[in-house]
């Protein structure tokens, strides 16, 4: 049988590599505490790594964790409130049709 293949928000893999480099855990602890594969999430270690010292080497400070925490927030109640405005767009061209019928 195939399997389908997972993805992964970047949101998750920033937060999952984060586990990694904020608690000074393994990957390999880590990894198997998400239910990933090792070298994925080392994969994105490197990656979230880079993007942090790139970002020093600019002047940029990287996100806290609490600042990462509100932006996934943040994000999903825009998320939320875009699927609400798209389903009041819905019901109000419904409602119009049928008023003029």
């Amino acid at each position: 049988m195939s399997r389908t293949r997972r993805s992964f928000t970047t949101e998750y893999k920033v937060e999952a590599a984060h586990r990694v480099i904020d608690s000074g855990r393994t990957i390999a602890e880590v990894a198997r505490e998400l239910g990933i594969n090792e070298a994925l999430l080392g994969r994105w270690v490197a990656d979230e790594r880079r993007r942090i010292e790139a970002a020093a080497a600019s002047g940029d400070q990287p996100l806290t964790t609490a600042e990462r925490t509100e932006l996934a927030r943040l994000r999903r109640q825009v998320s939320e409130q875009e699927k609400d405005i798209a389903f009041l767009k819905k019901a109000s061209a419904y409602f119009a049709a049928n008023q003029q019928k």
